[in-house]
């Protein structure tokens, strides 16, 4: 990254207040829990040992085809033979892998050459002190496409914008924490984690149904809603509590800083607003070079016979939607070639494999953990525990005749909970899927469904974790303009929005139930 952020200074002690010593339990509980590639190793530890047991009682699943499958123990010779005859296979073949991978090509290479930065600080660096909440929210919620380069860029960015129209940094900050960190799974975009997540999804729904396949469209409906109705929220509860009833004061030697030296871009933040010449005629080329892509797609989708259709022309089940991880990569390395060469970050064709590998480093500690949740996965199927677990999970919901709302809402507080500790969405929904996936697919539950409530419980509440990198970025900027700002500070602003966001994004997802609003193409709700 060629952003920098700056050192903060380090704060006063001050008393620790109630909600701060219990953010500090939280932080200290979430540190005692390990890495999350130690994790899946201890849950793998666990399940040989439950697998053991289960196969000595003989305990068996009847299926819903109505055919019996006995619990397989990983302490056997053949469990043995699994466990280290099907190392490389459990990996090369979960699904996560190679779909991750090939999306994060174009990625990487429009990272590296700056479109993706670039593009973020183009966007919201001449918006309408109006609209600026709004819009910023709006970006931020647009900027997953970017990874962790969105985050990296525009929380600082947020503070530098909302310094130069005259209001709060804080606020700024807080804002596009907010919309990036507590709507991380609601975009506008078909982004990387969309890829992952199907994935993850589908390796779970085919412990019921080998066949089944979650695309990464599967919930883009949903999301694109989503991302409009948290921008909404977010601007409502700044604009009508968050700005009139917070301390959001600066302290003085910040106050005294000219607000001509923050439109000429020399600030004391990291990252600034000025876009050079080169970067705008390289953004103009790669918005040309994406609307070719786009319009020379869409030819090629058009034909009745296209080989992008599927079977007698259909859409839905067609090799455009199973191919969405190569035509996105395509779509930004395409994007990224045209403003990298433009700009003068490209210079010959050497550049483009060398920024595609140093793209590709930031995905190297998720491979690592999709090593540990393939081989977990991989026991977990074979042992039939999954099995055992969804039927005797859907058949005691269904005993407890529980309406499908409060099952919904049950789901939501559980996952909601376990973010607080586990801030990884792949990690989390690696350990919740092959469980909860499965289990409501036994009452008729499509994956898609769970998937999209997975969405909203992993996301509004990882605006108040201190065990989230992205809270301790944005308390750290917030230091810059405030010393004495801690944790309980942050804290204390993120609350009501994560609170209203959760509600609010709830309240859309059983009205989109209610109403049996497709999630994404052909993915029923219910």
């Amino acid at each position: 990254m060629s952003t920098i952020v700056s050192s903060t200074p380090s704060a006063p002690p001050t008393p620790p207040t109630r909600p701060s010593r219990a953010l500090r339990l939280v932080e200290r509980a979430g540190n005692m829990l390990p890495h999350p590639f130690w994790l899946f190793g201890v849950l793998a530890v666990v399940l040989a040992l439950a697998s053991w047991l289960l196969a000595s009682l003989g305990t068996t699943t009847t299926l819903p085809d109505g055919s019996v499958k006995a619990v397989r123990s990983l302490v056997s010779a053949d469990g043995v033979q699994l466990i280290f005859g099907g190392v490389i296979d459990n990996f090369i073949a979960f699904p996560p892998l190679g779909t991750a991978l090939v999306a994060l090509l174009g990625v990487g290479l429009a990272e590296q050459a700056g479109l993706l930065r670039v593009g973020l600080r183009a966007a919201v660096s001449r918006v309408s002190p109006r609209w600026i909440t709004f819009l910023l929210a709006f970006i931020g919620s647009a900027a997953h496409i970017a990874g962790d380069a969105g985050y990296i860029v525009l929380i600082p960015l947020g503070g530098l914008i909302f310094k130069s129209v005259g209001r709060s940094p804080i606020l700024g900050i807080v804002v596009a924490l907010v919309a990036l960190s507590g709507g991380s799974a609601a975009s506008p975009l078909l982004i990387p984690n969309d890829v992952i997540f199907a994935g993850l999804a589908t390796a779970a729904a085919q412990t019921v149904d080998p066949q089944y396949v979650v695309t990464p469209t599967a919930n883009i409906y949903f999301t694109l809603a989503s991302s409009l109705l948290l921008s909404i929220v977010i601007t409502l509860v700044v604009e009508f509590y968050l700005r009139r009833r917070m301390d959001l004061s600066v302290d003085a030697d910040n106050k005294s800083k000219s607000r001509d030296s923050v439109k000429a871009g020399e600030s004391d933040d990291s990252v600034s607003l000025t876009i050079t010449d080169a970067e705008r005629r390289g953004l103009r080329n790669a918005g040309l070079a994406s609307a070719g892509y786009l319009f020379a797609l869409v030819l090629a989708v058009l034909p009745h016979g296209s080989p992008l259709r599927g079977k007698g022309g259909a859409l839905l089940d067609s090799t455009l939607l199973s191919s969405i991880a190569p035509l996105l990569a395509l779509f930004l390395a395409v994007a990224g070639l045209a403003y990298g060469v433009t700009a003068g970050t490209i210079r010959n064709s050497a550049d483009v494999p060398r920024l595609i590998g140093e793209g590709l480093k930031d995905m190297t500690p998720v491979i690592v953990l999709f090593f540990a949740v393939s081989q977990f996965l991989a026991y977990f199927k074979w042992t039939g525990i999954g099995e055992l677990i969804a039927v005797n999970g859907a058949q005691a919901l269904r005993d407890l005749n529980a309406p499908t709302p409060l099952i919904f809402m049950a789901l939501l507080l559980l996952v909601s909970a376990m973010n607080f500790f586990i801030t990884s969405g792949s990690a989390q929904l690696s350990l919740v899927g092959p469980i909860f996936i499965p289990m409501l697919m036994m009452l008729n539950i499509p994956p898609e469904t769970t998937l999209a409530l997975y969405r909203i419980a992993d996301s509004c509440t990882n605006i108040l974790t201190p065990v989230s990198p992205y809270f301790v970025l944005a308390l750290g900027l917030i230091q810059n303009y405030r010393r004495s700002a801690g944790i309980g500070t942050l804290f204390s602003m993120t609350l009501p929005l994560s609170v209203a966001m959760f509600l609010a994004w709830s309240g859309l997802f059983f009205a989109w139930w209610a109403l049996g609003v497709p999630l994404g193409p052909g993915a029923a709700v219910r």
